[in-house]
């Protein structure tokens, strides 16, 4: 599906004014939007297994989701968790397009159910708002204006706390709040200069973010296609456009009457029934403001709504095509893959290796002897007292650097000789296992190879 881009737009971020948004689309937008609102600020907040429900700290190489805590030996997940958000929204886009921007990205929540909302509280519709743009400074747009960037700074605060709160961790947050500047000189720098981006992006930058920097608009072009779900204008139904004239039959005109509502509620300040452009981020606020307009001459309902462009051009109802299923396959053998791997994952991680540049030790005619460095890893919130053992209970461990504690979210190195007997040893190398026991419970093993010189004998 190719993509248009309205040349006769010539709108700065200055001149863009849309009209406040009414309707019912625009009422579960609300709802939506609040829910998403109220589970973002929440996650770093509330706790579940004594961490917080999402954490991602990149310095302490921590990351939390939901419980499960996430170690850089855990990159790998990770790197999987992340191909499969990409892979679902290629998938969910080629369905349903861009309603992702519109509905669930936070930018556009921000920006339209947030800083909009009280910029038309403050200032008042987009009419009121050019007006008092346009007149000299007075009291009365000192006031206003001095009042909303007041509140946006505030509001951009409170998201800079609440995204440093997903890097750093409430509990480190709440002490950068409560205890004296001087102690976390750092982290106030951190908060005034997110809290400076937010408000620039949210005040200034506005819907240059989507249309400009975000470059998921313009990865449309690949993903859609004809049989994707857009918010469209019926072209067939709509056109000839022209106002209403009364006592004039002469002239067969089409449903849409020219009124322009369309353009001035997009909050990206596109034509729609030009087609699908690159700035549409299927916000909906078109369809009501259409809608609206349609019951009022007695028309039906829906001259802008979800289309596919198959529909559009040949009336042809709406199917998913195999382009859909095709991600979706991928993404659930994938899927699939990422469960399997978080329910084998172990709870503490082992990896035992041989010491580096030495040989097996004879130890007298009866024995011998590897030395191995072994590193545990803690993948709790717990510190954990455990038992390092081999899993044959024939051999023996020596220990030089001995451990039984782990911490939690720490590690622990171990030293140790493995002592095996000679009659047991039936190759140069073999293979031997290693057991963490913690509570009478086998938490964790590690595999490698021991080597010694076989007894013919």
């Amino acid at each position: 599906m190719m993509l248009q881009k309205d040349k006769n737009k010539s709108k700065s971020k200055g001149s863009l004014y849309p009209k406040k948004p009414s309707g019912k689309l625009y009422t579960y937008r609300k709802w939506v939007s609040y829910a998403l609102l109220l589970l973002l600020f929440a996650c770093p907040f509330l706790k579940m297994n004594g961490e917080q429900w999402v954490l991602l700290n990149f310095i302490a190489r921590k990351f939390v989701f939901f419980g499960l805590i996430f170690t850089p030996q855990d990159f790998y997940l990770f790197a999987l968790a992340m191909l499969i958000f990409v892979i679902f929204i290629v998938c969910f886009t080629v369905v349903l397009g861009r309603l992702w921007c519109g509905w669930a990205c936070p930018q556009t929540i921000f920006m339209e159910m947030v800083f909009r909302r009280i910029e038309y509280w403050i200032e008042g519709d987009a009419q009121r708002q050019k007006k008092l743009n346009a007149q000299n400074w007075n009291t009365e747009k000192l006031v206003k204006k001095g009042a909303k960037h007041l509140i946006f700074l505030i509001i951009s605060f409170a998201i800079a706390n609440t995204f440093l709160a997903y890097l750093i961790g409430s509990d480190q947050l709440i002490k950068i709040i409560t205890e004296p500047v001087s102690q976390h000189v750092a982290g106030f720098i951190s908060l005034l200069f997110f809290t400076l981006i937010f408000y620039a992006v949210f005040a200034y930058l506005r819907e240059v973010v989507c249309t400009v920097i975000c470059p998921y608009g313009r990865l449309q072009g690949v993903l859609l296609d004809n049989q994707s779900l857009i918010v469209a204008y019926d072209s067939n139904r709509g056109e000839p456009r022209g106002k209403i004239q009364r006592n004039f039959e002469e002239e067969k005109k089409g449903d849409c009457v020219d009124c322009g509502l369309c353009v001035q509620v997009c909050p990206t300040g596109i034509d729609i029934r030009k087609g699908t452009q690159m700035e549409c981020v299927n916000c909906t606020a078109c369809i009501d403001a259409c809608d609206e307009v349609m019951l009022k001459i007695n028309k039906p309902k829906k001259l802008i709504g979800f289309y596919n462009q198959d529909y559009i051009s040949a009336q042809k109802p709406f199917k998913i095509g195999m382009k859909a299923y095709g991600y979706a396959a991928v993404l659930f053998v994938v899927f699939m893959v990422f469960s399997a791997l978080i329910y084998k994952r172990e709870a503490i991680e082992t990896t035992v290796l041989r010491a580096s540049g030495t040989l097996y030790q004879s130890r007298g005619e009866n024995q011998t002897s590897n030395l191995y460095n072994a590193e545990l890893i803690n993948k709790t919130n717990k510190t954990v007292r455990f038992i390092f053992r081999a899993k044959n209970h024939q051999d023996k461990i020596e220990f030089i650097q001995a451990a039984n504690v782990l911490p939690k979210d720490g590690s622990a190195q171990i030293t140790f000789f493995l002592i095996r007997n000679n009659k047991a040893i039936t190759a140069y190398k073999t293979d031997v296992v290693f057991e963490v026991v913690v509570n009478g419970k086998v938490l964790s093993k590690a595999n490698t190879s021991f080597f010694a010189q076989p007894d013919n004998h």
